[in-house]
C-alpha cells in the first residue's frame, strides 16, 4: 500500500501547479481532519404493514443518535467526537475512520402510525420500524376541483 502525502502548493510554483493542486486535493487533506459532516447510507424497504429503514452508523453507540419528529419529519442525527488519543499500535500514519456527526431527515406521510415508531441499533446500523395506520385511521386526502 502506497501512502501519499498531501503536497502543498507553495507561491513560487507555477500557477497551474498551485490550481492543479486546489482541486485535486480534498478539504480533509488541506485543514488535516477527518471530522467532516457525513451521510450515512440508508436502505428503505416497505411491505403492507410497515416501513423498515436501515442506516448504516459503525462506531457510534446508541447513546450517540437522537431521534425525533419535527413538523412531519423524521430526523435522524448523531455525533460523535474525535478521539485525540494515540492508537495502541503506534502512531498514525493514516487514520480513515470517521467519527463524525450528521442529520438526515425524512418526509413523514400520513399513513405512518408515528407513535408505534421504533428504533434499534446493532452491529453499526441502525434499524427503525415505521408501521402503517390501520386503512380505516388513515384520512381520505381526496379533493374535487371544479374547472371554472
Amino acid at each position: 500500500m502506497n501512502i501519499a502525502k498531501f503536497n502543498h502548493a507553495h507561491p513560487s510554483d507555477s500557477i497551474s501547479k498551485w490550481i492543479d493542486t486546489l482541486f485535486n486535493t480534498s478539504l480533509a487533506d488541506v485543514i488535516g481532519t477527518d471530522s467532516m459532516l457525513s451521510s450515512p447510507s440508508v436502505n428503505i424497504t416497505e411491505n403492507d404493514s410497515q416501513f423498515v429503514l436501515h442506516l448504516a452508523a459503525p462506531g457510534l453507540t446508541k447513546q450517540d443518535f437522537n431521534i425525533s419528529i419535527e413538523n412531519d419529519h423524521l430526523v435522524i442525527s448523531a455525533e460523535k467526537k474525535s478521539e485525540k488519543e494515540e492508537s495502541k499500535e503506534g502512531k498514525f500514519t493514516r487514520r480513515e475512520f470517521n467519527y463524525t456527526s450528521f442529520k438526515r431527515t425524512f418526509p413523514l406521510d400520513d399513513m405512518i402510525n408515528r407513535e408505534g415508531i421504533t428504533a434499534a441499533y446493532e452491529d453499526g446500523v441502525l434499524k427503525m420500524t415505521l408501521p402503517k395506520k390501520e386503512e380505516s385511521a388513515r384520512k381520505q386526502i381526496s379533493q374535487t376541483i371544479e374547472i371554472k
